[in-house]
């Protein structure tokens, strides 16, 4: 054997038995007649002791010359550390080597391996085989699994089959590009990689398989940030003959023993809030309403005076910033430079500062009485010693960038803590939305949602006023699933493609297996994907995604690690028939 004990798992029992240890050398303290090696490995470090007077000079010369990351094995007996180290789980003792033998070296790393590193993250992305040996990774990828474990089994109790689908399937329009695959054996045409499993799970409710599940790679082809990668991982479910409290209550009980397993925490309730709610109240489909500072809309209260900046507004809007009148002018305008960078694009901020005393003092003084200003505060819910800031302009536009402002703030004044969880239903999205470039309606969510009963006759007067039968789940401001209740007939998924611009033809050519299994019998049925990624990385009391991915792209799609993507040579162009047209 290697190895007769990890690294982690020696106590002050163990002591004076014989074991033999394996890892990598994290690092070591050399004092000339006494040399100490940290050793570790996936489970921990133990402390090993080289000493003259009972290490022979071969080993301790060998000791002496041990670098970093050298892969060792040691036999040795456990013995009482003298000096002790409480915050080391193997701090009570140390093992004196009686052999060492030297399983392979290893050059200096380019960066230290240790909790806090010196390496870059575009440095230790291309070594990220040295970066999983750090304890921050190590420990996500770790989470990950126990989260992947617990959501299987809970589904699997719940009477779901988990179910493979295909990865090389035909490409349909699912709101981002599709990444595509020449096949050799058929000329000229091409697979795609699957932005969802939908369209498979749906056919597996017309097969009859009723609950299913699958934790699924999907591939989108669209501009990258940190919480987004070209390929991810959903936990992908379905079920049939269910109405949507259905979906809502299974759901519901996944996240809450996700939370109570795998982070000790009891959440029961499950706020639910309009679409429509959401974007007034928080200017955003994902609200996190871990924290206040909900949005007051002012055009009633500032609207009846001479800034022409307000009264030209489509809408003025408001929050109030819990203790923000400790805020120095110069910390305001740094704000005010804030919501006028490129990324949040407002073009100013007027603010107000609600005094102890109950009067008030605006950047606008010149034009809004005392009078005035107590109605902003009541409106946006100030109270004294709060900041009042406002920002105008057209409707979406600003609550976007309030949203933002929001954001920011409620980081700078930790409001928004890791361990708190506050989970929300997000309901009734637009079944569909207008695209200015197109000039067509586009399906907010995906062309087999179905819309709110009673609402299909609706698609023929105002089909931008359609509700959506769909649901979006968030936590702490991030979507981590969403879903609907799916059309399962032929009729209605016709209706739909027409009012999405395809053509009969276009239709059929796309999706014609699909409207074909719907003549044979479709069940009611609809279902959820949740971002396993995102969810994993929030349950982990973290915002990116990352550190949870054992082998990350960076923001342009790349692997640095291997160099991918990269050229294929002419001998594989020309099997698949391909010739290239690279822009110069």
């Amino acid at each position: 054997m290697y190895r007769s004990h990890n690294c982690g798992e020696l106590r002050a029992s163990h002591i004076n038995t014989e074991v033999t240890l394996a890892g990598w050398v994290q690092k070591s303290r050399d004092k000339g007649f006494i040399v100490w090696v940290d050793l570790r490995d996936r489970y921990g470090i133990t402390q090993l002791v080289f000493d003259e007077e009972r290490t022979s000079k071969d080993m301790m010369k060998q000791a002496q010359d041990l670098g970093r990351e050298f892969v060792i094995q040691v036999k040795g007996n456990v013995i009482e550390r003298a000096s002790k180290n409480p915050n080391m789980p193997t701090g009570d003792i140390e093992i004196l080597v009686s052999e060492l033998n030297i399983l392979n070296e290893a050059q200096l790393p380019p960066f230290t391996i240790e909790d806090d590193t010196d390496g870059g993250e575009e440095l230790r992305m291309k070594y990220r085989y040295l970066d999983i040996r750090r304890n921050p990774v190590k420990n996500s990828l770790i989470f990950r699994h126990k989260v992947t474990q617990e959501v299987r089994n809970y589904l699997s109790k719940e009477g779901f089959i988990e179910v493979e689908t295909p990865y090389l399937i035909k490409s349909t329009p699912e709101g981002a590009r599709d990444f595509v695959v020449p096949s050799r054996m058929n000329e000229g045409q091409f697979y795609a990689l699957p932005q969802s499993p939908q369209t498979f799970k749906q056919l597996l409710m017309v097969g009859g398989m009723d609950k299913y599940f699958q934790i699924v790679k999907c591939f989108r082809d669209e501009d990258l940030r940190a919480d987004r990668q070209p390929e991810f991982t959903q936990i992908d479910c379905e079920m049939a003959f269910i109405e949507q409290e259905d979906i809502l209550n299974a759901f519901e009980g996944l996240t809450r023993h996700l939370l109570k397993e795998v982070n000790g925490v009891e959440v029961e309730k499950f706020p639910r809030m309009l679409y429509d709610d959401a974007m007034r109240l928080y200017g955003n489909d994902k609200p996190d309403i871990r924290f206040g500072m909900e949005f007051g809309e002012l055009n009633a209260v500032a609207q009846h005076k001479d800034f022409n900046v307000f009264n030209s507004a489509e809408l003025v809007v408001g929050i109030a910033v819990p203790g923000g009148n400790t805020y120095t002018r110069k910390e305001i305008d740094k704000l005010i430079d804030w919501v006028k960078r490129p990324q949040v694009g407002a073009l100013g901020m007027v603010y107000c500062r609600c005094n102890d005393d109950g009067t008030y003092k605006s950047s606008v003084d010149k034009f809004y009485d005392q009078d005035d200003l107590a109605k902003w505060a009541e409106v946006t819910g100030a109270k004294p010693g709060d900041l009042i800031c406002v920002l105008s302009g057209a409707t979406n536009k600003v609550r976007a960038q309030l949203s933002a402002l929001r954001m920011e703030l409620a980081e700078r004044l930790g409001l928004r803590d890791p361990k708190t969880f506050a989970p929300l239903w997000v309901m009734d999205f637009p079944l569909l939305e207008w695209d200015e470039d197109t000039k067509r309606y586009h399906a907010m969510h995906h062309p087999f949602t179905s819309p709110k009963p009673g609402q299909i006759e609706l698609l023929k007067t105002d089909p931008g006023a359609v509700k959506a039968n769909a649901y979006d789940l968030v936590l702490n401001g991030n979507e981590i699933g969403g879903g609907s209740i799916r059309i399962h007939d032929k009729e209605t998924q016709a209706l739909m493609f027409d009012y999405l611009g395809f053509t009969p033809e276009e239709a059929k050519a796309q999706f014609g297996f699909l409207m074909d299994a719907f003549q044979y019998g479709a069940p009611p049925h609809g279902g959820l994907a949740f971002g396993l990624d995102r969810l994993v990385a929030i349950l982990g009391g973290q915002e990116t995604i990352r550190d949870f991915i054992a082998f990350p792209k960076n923001n342009n799609g790349r692997d640095v690690m291997i160099d991918a993507p990269a050229p294929i040579d002419e001998e594989q162009l020309t099997e698949l028939s391909l010739k290239l047209n690279l822009k110069p």
